[in-house]
C-alpha cells in the first residue's frame, strides 16, 4: 500500500505523517473512525499540557498517536529512512501488509489562500478551511523520487487500485511521482479482463461479450462556467428565489458530459449550478463547523 507523504509536517521536533499513520491504524484495527484520525479511545493529555504551557497547537494528535511520532523520530535520528521507520511501526502494530511512503524525500502540501500560504495542518486544523483557497502546490515534488520499494511494488502488482480519497491532496501527489510506472496497457488489459469476467458470469455467449475501446481523449472535460452566462443565471435565480438564497459555490474537481459543448467550434456558453433545499439553520451550522 502506497501512502501519501505530502501532508507530512514537523511539530515540536517530530515528523508527523497523517496519511501513513492512518493506513497503519486502519490495518491494525485501531483507527478512530469517528474523529477521522488517530487511535480510537485515546486521550489528549500531551496536547492539553502543551496548550497549558502556551505552546501553539496546530495539529490533531492524541497521546498514542504522538507515541508513534516519537518512535518514528527516534528511528530517523538513528539513520533509518522513512520507509524503514514505517516498516518498524507496522511491525509494532502487528500489521503484516507492506505500507510504503510514496517517497523518502521531503514533499509538503502548500495552500495559497487569501490569508497567505499555509501548510496542511495550518489550513485544516488551525484555520479550519476558513480562508479562501486559491491554489494547491506540492513543495519539493519536482525533486522527489519514488522509493525502490514503491517502484518494485507497482511493477510486480497484478493490478493497481486507487483507494477513495481526496483527489487533489491525497491522490494527486502520489500519481505525480509514480505515473511513469503506471503502464497504460496494463490498466487497459485489467479493464478488459474485468468486463469479460462480469459478462461471462452473467451468462453472455462468446459472440455477445463486451469489447473495450478507447477514444483518443477518454476523459470528461472540466466544467468552466461562462462568466457572462453565469451572471445572467445568478441574476435570474436571485429574482426568483431571493437574494439570500443564491450563493456562489467553491470551486470543486469534477466534469460533466455537457462540458463538451463549450469546447466545440460553436463554443456554446454553459453554466452549471446546483439547486437544493435545506433548512437555513443547517447551512449556517455547517459553515461554522466546516
Amino acid at each position: 500500500m502506497i501512502a501519501n507523504t505530502a501532508d507530512d509536517d514537523e511539530f515540536w521536533g517530530l515528523l508527523v505523517c497523517p496519511d501513513v499513520d492512518a493506513v497503519i491504524y486502519r490495518l491494525a484495527g485501531v483507527f478512530n473512525e469517528k474523529a477521522g484520525y488517530g487511535v480510537k479511545d485515546d486521550t489528549f493529555h500531551v496536547l492539553d499540557s502543551m496548550a497549558a504551557a502556551l505552546v501553539a497547537v496546530n495539529m490533531k494528535g492524541e497521546d498514542k498517536d504522538i507515541a508513534s511520532h516519537l518512535v518514528r523520530e527516534g528511528l530517523l535520528a538513528r539513520g533509518c529512512t522513512l520507509t524503514e521507520a514505517t516498516r518498524e511501526l507496522c511491525r509494532r502494530f502487528q500489521v503484516s501488509a507492506h505500507v510504503l511512503p510514496m517517497t523518502d524525500g521531503r514533499v509538503r502540501t502548500r495552500f495559497t489562500t487569501d490569508a497567505g500560504e499555509l501548510s496542511f495542518q495550518e489550513y485544516f486544523v488551525r484555520e479550519r478551511l476558513s480562508p479562501k483557497l486559491q491554489r494547491i502546490a506540492f513543495a519539493g515534488l519536482d525533486a522527489a523520487r519514488p522509493t525502490a520499494e514503491v517502484i518494485a511494488a507497482l511493477r510486480e502488482a497484478d493490478s493497481v487500485i486507487i483507494g477513495p480519497s481526496n483527489p487533489l491532496i491525497s491522490i494527486a501527489p502520489i500519481l505525480a511521482l509514480v505515473r511513469p510506472e503506471l503502464v497504460r496497457e496494463r490498466t487497459i488489459a485489467s479493464v478488459r479482463r474485468i468486463t469479460r469476467g462480469l459478462a461471462e458470469a452473467a451468462g453472455l455467449p462468446e459472440d455477445r461479450l463486451p469489447t473495450v475501446t478507447l477514444r483518443d481523449a477518454e476523459f470528461t472535460p472540466a466544467t468552466y462556467n461562462d462568466p457572462v452566462l453565469t451572471r445572467r443565471v445568478a441574476s435570474a435565480l436571485k429574482r426568483w428565489l431571493g437574494e439570500s438564497n443564491v450563493r456562489q459555490a467553491k470551486p470543486v474537481m469534477g466534469g460533466e458530459d455537457f462540458s463538451e459543448l463549450g469546447r466545440t467550434q460553436d463554443r456554446i456558453p454553459i453554466c452549471l449550478f446546483w439547486l437544493g433545499a435545506v433548512k437555513p439553520e443547517l447551512v449556517l451550522d455547517s459553515e461554522k463547523t466546516g
